[in-house]
């Protein structure tokens, strides 16, 4: 069997995901006490509730986030968010918070999800998760838009420093059609290559950003070497 590996962060009451924005507020609409006396004896519901921001937890950024006129949630194309040819790109040892260009030179990213793993997962629910994370340059986000790559991720707080007020990371990428999907996490359990990647938000009209399921699917080591299985 293949193996599936998480790479999404488990969304909780009272999470904070980004310093500014609220967290998210789970509770009962409907509790399975109160709902014992609607049902058939030994039978009953639970429906909950939750009240959030769309930016909550590991979330995709569609054009519709940056530009009013970008394809929405509901627009996506499946094959830009799903079954996608994944590629991580190491960048745990930088030396530095820009990760720029030349990090991506010789990989061919074509229609691919590119994954940034830079470790800032460790901080999460932490003050230093949103303080002086790594980021993608301008550069680099006009190379993967240059070179068509389908969606960029990212294991840290933002995709682009947020000193920079232009957004430019988010800017080239969603002008482009480029999903966006960040605070990913455990995109060391992942290889290199190899493996399919999903990030699947719910349809939503007239919105731009919404928690994804994101994960990846590694073939085993016969699917891999091209042999049937029995």
């Amino acid at each position: 069997m293949p193996t599936f590996i998480d790479v999404s962060h488990t969304i909780e009451h009272g999470m904070i995901t980004y310093k500014g924005l609220p967290a998210p507020i789970i509770s009962e609409h409907l509790s399975r006490a109160e709902s014992r006396p609607r049902y058939a004896s030994g039978t009953e519901f639970h429906i909950g509730k939750i009240e959030m921001v769309a930016n909550t937890g590991t979330y995709i950024d569609s054009p519709f986030h940056r530009f009013a006129r970008g394809e929405d949630l509901s627009e996506l194309p499946l094959e830009r968010i799903a079954n996608l040819d994944g590629i991580v790109v190491r960048q745990t040892r930088r030396t530095d918070r820009a990760i720029d260009a030349d990090e991506f030179q010789n990989m061919d990213v074509k229609n691919k999800a590119i994954l940034v793993n830079t470790g800032w997962d460790i901080h999460w629910r932490t003050d230093q998760y949103s303080e002086e994370h790594p980021y993608l340059t301008r550069a680099a986000a006009q190379f993967l838009v240059d070179r068509h790559a389908a969606l960029v991720g990212i294991d840290s707080f933002n995709i682009d420093d947020v000193i920079d007020g232009t957004r430019p990371a988010h800017t080239l990428l969603l002008e482009s059609g480029t999903p966006i999907v960040e605070h990913l996490c455990n995109l060391d359990a992942l290889p290199d290559e190899g493996f399919k990647f999903f990030s699947v938000p719910v349809k939503v009209r007239s919105f731009g950003s919404f928690p994804v399921r994101a994960f990846g699917i590694v073939p085993n080591a016969s699917e891999r070497d091209g042999k049937k299985q029995f």
